[in-house]
């Protein structure tokens, strides 16, 4: 019988045409079963990799396109954010160009270097001026950890002395820049302190953190640090690492220049200054000085004990009110709101009312806020422990008069001028200042109330309209002494707006709250608020008014902090 045409048996030569990749043909006679998708012949595969299937991808590099510079063999493939083959770290160019080009910008010499490193802070990383210098010779640079633990110990002395937060960055970034690190980011919060470096754009970067656990006012200390970091970003001066912390560790373990027992009585002093600023007699200058140094004795023997500082100031606050009541209840002639409010001048945190603003306005808001929420907390500890003597003076029948405020006519204005500048020298011996600065910032204070008493009680002008001009005055002294020294300007500013304190506004605020007289006492707080910011920023607009006029500011190029609307 005849076999079908479509079982007919095929050549040799046409099996092996037709058979499928993986599959080994058979060239003896028998049949074999091919498919259709078979390699024709002629058109031969070269073997990839071993006898086993291979699955590639589409986007695999096609036969002929090899990589002139691809990886080594046994390398694997990077991600889009790995280091491109062509870059070599040893082979680097000396510094990187930014699209927009590299600002010119003029750091001079007779610049101080607050203004000089505040220009550096205010631009991008990327478009610093000042690119990290080359190694000649493979010398080996500063060990990076230990130059990044010296700028967060300067940093955290800074902040525990009460300094702004810009100028604990700009000191901060001073010290790296000393020792070659300029790729550097400091970062500065109300109880933190951070710094990172970055080699360059391809290296990981170096962060080194700090917590600030103690903080204490003492000016001294501030002032060898401010000396320290301006000596190490001087280019004429090498000092080492070693050298660094040696002077560090000095400078923690100097004793504060003045004893416990000065403390004390510059305490009474300056509330008894306090008093006759407000009309008081020698009686109320004794009375209102016993007052604040019992509550100073009081606030010291509490903070032995451990309590929060909280507790300090309403104890402290209790003995000035207390005397008060007691000599009206005694029918002493005198006025207890001058022995009151000398006790109260002694405890208003201007220092942290202050620098809580200026750090608002130059854009540290996080510091800001909590700044001022801590004078918020230590002013309503005043209030309360104020409030609670009044309150009980007020049941034992102590008639003790809100309408008290002593007339421009009463006032004499030598004694108060030397009242003035008495109140700024005992303040700066409780910030704990240079004996070298006492005399200069005694006299900022008696010229920051002799432009007060002029413009509001001679002029006529309102109080916070005077009182912002008076801090101005304060704050441009304040910068113009600081610049001569090389110095910070907190010594120089803080203790001269004492004199300016709104602390028989206090008062009357709080006698009001104590007589169930709400709205006066709203109003009597309202206006101690409105002269308590009108003394920050007129001190901060003081500094920068001096530092826009500056000679050399328009070389150094300073930019705006906080560019909020597109400028």
């Amino acid at each position: 019988m005849r076999e079908p045409e479509d079982r007919k048996p095929v050549s040799d030569e046409s099996r092996t045409a037709f058979v499928p990749v993986g599959i080994t043909p058979v060239v003896d006679g028998e049949s074999s079963v091919t498919s259709e998708f078979a390699i024709p012949a002629g058109l031969d595969v070269p073997a990839v990799g071993d006898s086993e299937s291979q699955t590639t991808s589409e986007f695999a590099i096609p036969a002929g396109l090899a990589q002139p510079h691809g990886p080594a063999a046994g390398e694997h493939e990077g991600s889009a954010f790995s280091t491109p083959r062509t870059y070599s770290a040893k082979d680097a160019p000396p510094a990187f160009t930014p699209p927009g080009g590299i600002p010119a910008v003029s750091l001079a010499k007779d610049v101080p270097w607050q203004d000089r490193m505040r220009t550096m802070l205010r631009m991008p990383v990327a478009e610093r001026p000042a690119p990290e210098p080359l190694r000649e010779g493979g010398e080996p640079g500063p060990p990076v950890p230990r130059v990044l633990d010296l700028t967060l110990r300067i940093g955290e002395l800074l902040l525990a002395g009460g300094e702004g937060a810009e100028d604990v960055e700009a000191a901060m970034f001073a010290v790296c820049r000393s020792y070659g690190l300029d790729r550097c980011e400091p970062t500065v919060t109300f109880t933190q302190l951070s710094v990172t470096h970055q080699p360059s754009l391809v290296d990981d970067p170096v962060t080194a953190a700090r917590i600030v656990r103690r903080r204490g006012t003492d000016y001294t200390r501030l002032a060898a640090v401010f000396q320290l970091v301006d000596d190490l970003s001087d280019p004429e001066t090498a000092i080492s690492l070693e050298e660094a912390y040696r002077r560090l560790a000095e400078i923690r373990r100097n004793r504060h220049p003045y004893p416990g027992w000065v403390l004390t009585g510059s305490s009474g002093l300056l509330a008894g200054a306090a008093s006759v600023l407000v009309g008081g007699d020698f009686v109320v200058f004794v009375a209102a000085a016993l007052g604040a140094m019992l509550g100073d004795r009081l606030a010291w023997l509490c903070s032995g004990r451990g309590l929060p500082e909280f507790y300090q100031f309403l104890v402290a606050a209790m003995p000035p009110a207390a005397i008060g009541v007691a000599l009206t209840l005694a029918d002493v002639d005198v006025r207890a709101s001058a022995v009151i409010t000398g006790g109260l001048f002694a405890l208003l945190p201007g220092r942290a009312l202050v620098a809580g603003v200026q750090d608002g306005l130059t854009g540290f808001y996080i510091t800001a806020s909590a700044r001022l929420l801590e004078v918020m907390y230590l002013f309503v500890g005043i209030v309360v422990g104020v409030l609670t003597i009044l309150y009980f003076g007020v049941k034992l029948g102590a008639e003790l008069n809100p309408d008290a405020a002593l007339s421009s006519a009463e006032r004499q204005p030598v004694w108060q001028l030397v009242a003035s500048m008495l109140l700024s020298l005992t303040f700066a011996v409780l910030l704990q200042q240079e004996r070298s600065t006492v005399l200069a910032v005694t006299l900022n204070g008696g010229v920051a109330w002799a432009v007060y008493g002029a413009m509001h009680y001679a002029g006529g002008i309102s109080p916070v309209a005077s009182t912002a001009a008076a801090a101005g005055l304060v704050g441009l002294f304040g910068q113009l002494l600081s610049r001569y020294r090389f110095a910070s300007a907190l010594p120089y500013t803080t203790a001269a707006i004492g004199p300016l304190l709104p602390g028989s506004a206090t008062y009357f605020g709080l006698l009001a709250f104590a007589q169930n007289d709400v709205d006066a006492g709203l109003v009597s707080l309202t206006k101690a608020a409105a002269l308590a910011m009108a003394i920050a920023i007129g001190v901060n607009l003081g500094s920068e008014l001096f530092r826009l006029f500056l000679p050399g500011a328009a070389r150094v190029g300073r930019k705006a902090a906080k560019r909020t609307r597109g400028f």
